[in-house]
């Protein structure tokens, strides 16, 4: 099913978030005939008309989904925060109708090249810097996906020169059907959205998916150091490019000592010292390594490569220095939406830290990131629904000073207080931020003004 099969065709578009308002736009670009659904009856159907572009029409339904439009639509397309484990899921797939993502939509409306890029840590800043590099090689590149630009608002206007660089969440991934990238990357593959996916090894195969349709013709960049991702390696079906921060390799992308270095041909060369980068910490280091290996086999000269690399500043809300004040460093780390992003959080730090933690609770485990504390975090601040459980964890490994705050402004008032002169503030939550916030993004942009507001004496 293609561009000219919608037209005309009626098409269910479920959930009114910022994926299914862009579906919506391109499916009416085409020429069919889309309906939006969202299952809240509490939403204002005027409130979600004013956010579709000019000359944008399409039937809007809330609450309940009549059965016998069922019998009139031609394929249904999902937003990300939908599952696809459910009766409602199932009451499509009994009528035989396919059921897409937003990135699949995309994919097929869309022409030119397409980088894919995921993990459970580090999509972003990847992502972001694969873009830049793309930009300063091509003429018209895209960064989309769940980097917050949905792919459908650029795939009608991309053309065969187009390079379409995607950050693709493991939800997004759950309904591709024919999307295949020129080069992939799962950059990692560690415990999340478990409430979501149910076992680690669906979550997995939900990352892995990014390569379904690839071959070898096509390349997959894949960490050496994290588990999931280098038993994949034996499996995938593209041809694998490796990084890893701890092994030298004969084949691939390395960390040795200070130096950034890359094996071929039985031979090695190094190509940037880490301290000539922006970014800090050993996560951002895999991130550059990442992004040169997908950038090389888009065919980039090295030299452009390692150029914007040396130029390229951190994407907001990971591990983002945001002032100094009274001698205090303030990181805004608010992407570090579970246990694994904040051991990367609280890694990067050189000092004696005051952490904010805590959030809602995506049924994650916390030892393995307060083990990674490392006696660096003098006093532990926690908010949110994860807060007693995280402070029992905390206790479990003998961090002794905690303190649990009512909201985030207390929580932060707390952080002025017990911060010294030469110490670090940082957050970085290990939890999502849900319950408190709408996301991670507007969690930053508070602490980033609580901050900013500070006088710079203490």
């Amino acid at each position: 099913m293609n561009r000219a099969d919608l037209q005309g065709k009626k098409v269910l578009v479920v959930g009114s978030g910022i994926s299914g308002i862009g579906a919506v736009e391109a499916l009416c670009r085409i020429g069919a005939v889309p309906v939006l659904f969202d299952a809240n009856a509490d939403l204002d159907q005027n409130a979600v008309r004013e956010r579709f572009a000019a000359g944008v029409e399409a039937e809007i339904l809330l609450g309940e989904l009549p059965e016998e439009l069922l019998q009139e639509i031609a394929l249904a397309v999902f937003s990300p925060g939908v599952p696809t484990d459910t009766e409602f899921a199932d009451r499509f797939r009994r009528r035989g109708l396919p059921i897409w993502g937003e990135i699949e939509l995309a994919y097929r409306l869309g022409r030119g090249r397409v980088i894919g890029i995921t993990g459970t840590n580090g999509k972003t800043t990847t992502t972001s810097l694969v873009g830049e590099i793309m930009a300063a090689h091509c003429r018209d590149v895209d960064v989309v996906g769940n980097i917050g630009s949905p792919y459908t608002l650029t795939a009608l206007d991309a053309t065969e020169e187009t390079v379409t660089v995607a950050e693709i969440s493991s939800f997004q991934l759950e309904t591709i059907d024919t999307f295949r990238p020129q080069v992939s990357a799962i950059l990692n593959i560690t415990p999340d959205h478990l409430n979501r996916h149910h076992t680690m090894e669906n979550y997995a195969a939900a990352k892995e998916a990014i390569t379904k349709n690839q071959t070898k013709d096509q390349v997959c960049v894949l960490n050496y150091e994290n588990g999931y991702t280098r038993a994949f390696g034996e499996r995938c079906p593209a041809r694998v490019v490796w990084f890893s921060s701890a092994h030298r390799l004969t084949d691939g992308f390395y960390l040795e000592g200070e130096e950034i270095c890359q094996a071929s041909d039985g031979g090695a060369v190094s190509l940037m010292n880490i301290h000539d980068m922006n970014l800090v910490g050993l996560c951002n280091v895999e991130n550059v390594m990442a992004a040169i290996a997908v950038t090389q086999a888009m065919g980039v000269p090295m030299e452009t490569i390692l150029s914007v690399v040396r130029r390229f500043k951190a994407v907001e809300h990971r591990i983002e220095f945001v002032a100094t004040k009274g001698g205090v460093d303030y990181y805004n780390d608010s992407k570090g939406t579970n246990p694994d992003a904040a051991i990367q959080g609280i890694r990067a730090m050189d000092r004696p830290t005051v952490l904010i933690g805590g959030g809602y609770d995506k049924q994650s485990e916390y030892d393995e990131w307060i083990e990674a504390f490392n006696n660096k975090v003098k006093c532990l601040v926690l908010i949110g629904q994860t807060r007693e459980k995280i402070a029992e964890c905390a206790k479990r490994h003998g961090v002794q000073n905690i303190i649990l705050a009512d909201s985030f402004e207390e929580a932060f008032a707390v952080c002025v207080r017990e911060a010294e002169s030469g110490d670090a503030v940082l957050l970085s939550p290990a939890c999502a931020s849900w319950g408190m916030f709408p996301n991670y993004e507007v969690r930053g942009k508070l602490f980033k003004e609580l901050v900013n507001r500070l006088e710079d004496t203490k």
